[in-house]
């Protein structure tokens, strides 16, 4: 756990229970979109007695905190991202892994005119291979 955590969380509001820092201490600092389910399974090595209650509880408290925020990227899967600044995603379609793009890594212009909408926010999200990583084989069935 990080010392820092607990203060962290109180300066947000929250209330630094053990299990608040602990969720806190693996969603904050990774680099990973885990879902609920990711988070509850790493949890749970350090406090087995943990509910997935309590972890759903505690990332919509974050989200609504402002310490996290939660995406749809793939359909179905709901998934928690600690970095709040804005910036776009990549998906790497061979592994699934999310990557963060810097958000001046692209140039989406005229939002802002976008006829009939009032656009507040907005993000790109691209998926393909990241270079450099062997692809799979496929099995030939034959």
């Amino acid at each position: 756990m990080r010392p820092d955590e607990a203060a962290r969380l109180e300066e947000h509001g929250i209330k630094a229970s053990a299990h608040r820092v602990a969720i806190a201490s693996y969603v904050l600092h990774t680099d990973e979109h885990p879902s609920a389910d990711d988070v509850w399974a790493r949890v749970k090595q350090a406090f087995p007695m943990v509910s997935r209650a309590t972890i759903y509880n505690t990332l919509n408290l974050f989200v609504e905190k402002g310490l996290l925020r939660h995406l749809v990227l793939t359909e179905g899967r709901l998934v928690f991202d600690s970095n709040v600044e804005k910036h776009h995603h990549f998906i790497d379609e061979g592994t699934g892994q999310i990557y963060d793009l810097p958000w001046d890594t692209l140039k989406v212009s005229r939002v802002k005119q976008i006829k009939g909408f009032d656009v507040r926010d907005y993000q790109v999200l691209l998926r393909g291979r990241k270079r450099g990583r062997k692809r799979e084989k496929k099995s030939d069935s034959r």
